[in-house]
């Protein structure tokens, strides 16, 4: 006997506000609009007073453009802290080079490890308008803390902090404040970053071919917004800070995040949205006991003797069912509906969660489930990612950083980086991906194997780091002291490794967004999208714990380790080889990984809704 609730196929008439469409099964984008009325979105979109959201007066690019450019600035603020924080903490706090890498490594692992908490509250609760206007101001406020704390206390006496200049000592209470306020900024830009990301995205109707387009090309539109938004940051605002104008620099990001922060409360009126579908956990922690408690039960062998609920019955007209899939087979115990369970319906016309779970519930669990292997193998790309933040930076210290008697700044280097991501998008987009479509006449890459071209780019950003640092050190002086300018290698050399660098990142991270933002279930979008930057987070982790493993390892009475202070005395260029070779292992579990893989199928919203015949008024 059947116990199942299915969606009949249908041809049915919707109306939505003035609008009235047939749609047509066999063809899905066909539509019929009557003369003088307005279309509304087909993916269950609404507008900011709940209606269902009119396509010629929201979202699309006119709202994703606000989106994008409040990202560079945002970015902008963001960077003009973070791009030099590794030698602020040197320079102005006293800190040693390994201290202040790990410092920079574990700020900037706890700013995306934040994320988790802003794509919680988006998906579950807030909703991710609300969400990205809360952080946002979180994030401005943090930025004037720091702007206030060091122009008052830190950088002390005034112009200090440059390459010749040491401050002061600092008291427990500037300390604090210093402290407090980078981890509001962190707790700021985290809680934003992967809410905007998702939100940009919803901007665009997915089920409309010209706008589902247009949502794909958004995730690389969205990066470069990011990097362009580095680029003010790590030229000019770098340019001054290395000059010790750190108060300034600080105030052009406060700045830059106030306007970011006002723009997109400007766009208010005309952002699309999807409602929250509550606390994610709950409906994990229910498919697992209901499973749990079924254990003995026999699991059938044909899938429409799995419990499913009927279309209408889903949260909103925005959450589509998930198609059942082979594998965790034990947890389709949950879905498996009991003479109990039929007991229980009869009864009070439900069921109880914590026995009987949907398909599409359970296909929440395992996508996730599937999605967590591939997360874990982008963790180590991740470590080699964050050392351009602190590692790239210390390199570039101790080279050569004069051209025509015009200093370069070590930071601004990642303008390269910025540069190579804008080309490499550009390529990507234009010429390797149709390029591939023709040869493959099956599409262009996918993007799982983008991200497995990023890793590959990776090993050579790293190989080609460590040679550079190789030829570094037989051109320095052994016996400096502070290790500023102290080869006479110029620091263009750094130039490949920052373009392999970008190149890498266009192939990973964009393929991470579109990856998890695409996989993830309706209601974890934001989830999917703080998957990436939890990457992130942890890849500065794990690089913090390889430099103390590594200093630990390597360092003796007469060996002062590969990343002492003085680098002229160490062995960077290990450092950078060891990071290669663990890459390229990663790579190998990644590609294992990568087969096993099973795309998530999602039921079409068209084959939703009503029965023959039926028509909504």
């Amino acid at each position: 006997m059947k116990y199942v609730r299915s969606v009949s196929r249908f041809v049915g008439v919707h109306t939505c506000r003035y609008t009235v469409w047939i749609y047509i099964r066999s063809t899905m984008a066909e539509k019929i609009s009557v003369k003088g009325q307005e279309e509304c979105t087909l993916d269950g979109s609404v507008d900011r007073h709940g209606k269902p959201a009119i396509r010629s007066r929201s979202g699309s690019w006119s709202a994703g453009t606000l989106i994008l450019v409040n990202q560079g600035l945002a970015t902008l603020a963001f960077f003009g802290v973070g791009v030099n924080l590794v030698l602020f903490l040197t320079r102005v706090m006293g800190q040693d080079n390994a201290s202040a890498a790990n410092n920079v490594s574990k700020w900037t692992g706890t700013v995306y490890m934040f994320s988790l908490l802003g794509a919680f509250l988006s998906d579950s609760y807030w909703g991710r308008y609300k969400t990205c206007a809360v952080f946002q101001v979180i994030f401005v406020i943090g930025l004037v803390s720091l702007s206030l704390t060091s122009y008052l206390f830190l950088v002390k006496p005034n112009g200090c902090g440059d390459e010749k200049t040491p401050c002061g000592s600092h008291s427990t209470l500037h300390l604090s404040l210093f402290y407090v306020s980078i981890y509001l900024i962190a707790l700021g830009n985290g809680g934003y970053q992967p809410t905007i990301a998702t939100f940009g995205a919803d901007q665009f109707d997915e089920e409309h071919p010209k706008e589902s387009h247009s949502k794909v090309a958004f995730f690389s539109y969205f990066y470069l917004a990011l990097n362009l938004g580095c680029l003010f940051s790590n030229t000019i605002l770098g340019y001054y800070e290395d000059k010790g104008v750190w108060a300034l620099g600080f105030w052009a990001s406060a700045g830059s995040a106030t306007v970011a922060l006002g723009l997109f409360l400007v766009g208010t009126p005309t952002y699309r949205h999807f409602k929250p579908r509550g606390n994610p956990f709950s409906r994990f922690c229910q498919v697992m006991v209901a499973a749990s408690r079924k254990w003995k039960v026999e699991i059938p062998s044909n899938d429409d003797h799995l419990y499913e609920v009927d279309g209408r019955d889903l949260t909103d007209d925005a959450s589509r069912k998930i198609l059942h899939t082979r594998g965790f087979k034990f947890l389709d115990r949950a879905a498996v509906m009991t003479q109990e369970d039929h007991n229980i319906e009869q009864k009070t016309s439900t069921h109880n969660p914590w026995l009987l779970c949907s398909v599409t519930q359970v296909e929440e669990v395992k996508c996730i489930l599937r999605l967590l292997p591939i997360w874990l193998c982008t963790i180590l790309y991740s470590v080699v990612f964050t050392q351009m933040q602190s590692l790239f930076v210390e390199q570039g210290a101790a080279m050569k950083t004069t051209l025509a008697g015009f200093h370069i700044p070590p930071a601004s280097m990642s303008s390269f980086d910025i540069l190579s991501v804008a080309s490499f998008i550009f390529i990507n987009r234009r010429i390797i991906e149709p390029m591939v479509a023709k040869i493959r006449k099956s599409g262009g890459l996918t993007e799982l194997q983008r991200m497995g071209i990023g890793l590959i780019i990776a090993v050579m950003a790293m190989l080609t780091a460590g040679a550079v640092e190789h030829f570094r050190l037989r051109y320095a002086q052994k016996d400096c002291p502070r290790c500023v300018n102290s080869s006479s290698l110029s620091i263009f050399w750094q130039v490949p490794q920052y373009v392999l660098i970008g190149a890498s990142e266009v192939f990973m991270y964009v393929g991470q967004l579109e990856f998890f933002n695409g996989q993830a279930p309706d209601g974890l979008k934001s989830f999917g999208s703080a998957l990436s930057m939890m990457s992130i987070s942890l890849g500065n982790y794990v690089s913090s714990l390889i430099v103390t493993i590594v200093m630990k390892v390597s360092t003796s009475d007469d060996m002062p380790g590969w990343i002492p202070r003085n680098l002229n005395k160490g062995h960077l260029d290990m450092f950078y080889y060891l990071l290669a070779a663990l890459t390229a292992a990663d790579f190998v579990v990644y590609v294992v990984c990568a087969k096993w893989y099973k795309y998530t199928r999602f039921e079409e919203r068209s084959s939703r809704g009503m029965k023959n015949d039926e028509v909504r008024v």
